[in-house]
């Protein structure tokens, strides 16, 4: 396990009630030091692609947990539009779907993409939250 935080990490999901409950868990658990939040796809990828003409490192997230099911632009949408552009960062950027679809089509397409490091179910447990962002540290 290692000691170091996570600086920044992001959540795109529109679900309300999951983003605060995973918020408090995150500063409970110390487990890391700045979170950014989207509503859909279409937000978090235009914030990326403004990265990208203004490179600032201190806002390139170290994780990212993406939920499936959003209205305007889904999860599946942008781990496609991202991963056209992932590179262009320097940076490993984890990404993990976070999704309450038990469809094996879905955790089989996620296991599939080399860009999805895991896939977990809604709702989360604590312990594996904790895991995955010590492993991203």
């Amino acid at each position: 396990m290692s000691n170091k935080l996570i600086e920044l990490a992001c959540i795109i999901d529109d679900d309300d009630i999951y983003i605060n409950l995973i918020k408090r868990v995150i500063e409970t658990k110390k487990l890391c030091e700045n979170l950014i939040v989207f509503k859909n796809g279409k937000q978090s990828i235009d914030y990326f692609q403004a990265l990208l003409e203004n490179l600032d490192r201190d806002k390139i997230p170290d994780i990212i947990l993406i939920d499936l099911n959003m209205p305007i632009m889904d999860g599946w949408e942008f781990i496609e539009q991202f991963t056209k552009i992932k590179n262009k960062f320097n940076k490993l950027i984890t990404l993990y779907i976070v999704s309450s679809s038990i469809n094996p089509a879905d955790i089989d397409r996620a296991k599939s993409l080399n860009s999805i490091e895991g896939y977990l179910v809604k709702p989360i447990v604590i312990n594996k939250l904790e895991r995955i962002f010590n492993k991203s540290a």
